[in-house]
């Protein structure tokens, strides 16, 4: 089963189960990453990145600095989906899908300049817009 994504009455197949997802902190302007896979129903985060630190940003315990990142596992349990905040006044997410990464906006078009965006699996998207 595929990741879908989905604000309102738009939907659409990421076709695939696993993803990364970055994002810029919008004060430090630095970097974010985090690898998420599909599991049964529930997405599943398997590594995140930093890629510096700044106010609020302090690596966690444990975190190893390799590659010009901060690389880590975040202890999140399994999420039945992930929302995300589609803002004018931040760059846009960015979602890699077997290494076609593009603007959140680019995945869903027709996405408001300002919405809430979920990340869940394509069988739970379809079932909630109708």
């Amino acid at each position: 089963m595929p990741l879908c994504l989905a604000a309102g009455a738009l939907v659409t197949s990421l076709l695939a189960g696993s993803l990364t997802l970055s994002w810029q902190h919008s004060i430090e302007k630095i970097l974010w990453e985090e690898d998420w896979r599909l599991v049964g129903q529930s997405l599943v985060i398997e590594a995140a990145r930093i890629r510096g630190a700044g106010a609020g940003m302090e690596p966690p315990a444990g975190a190893e600095f390799r590659a010009g990142a901060w690389h880590y596992v975040p202890p999140l349990p399994p999420l039945p989906a992930l929302r995300l905040t589609h803002s004018s006044y931040v760059p846009p997410y960015t979602i890699c899908v077997a290494q076609d990464c593009r603007p959140i906006d680019a995945w869903l078009p027709g996405l408001p300049a300002e919405a809430v965006v979920e990340l869940l699996p394509c069988i739970t998207a379809k079932s909630s817009t109708h």
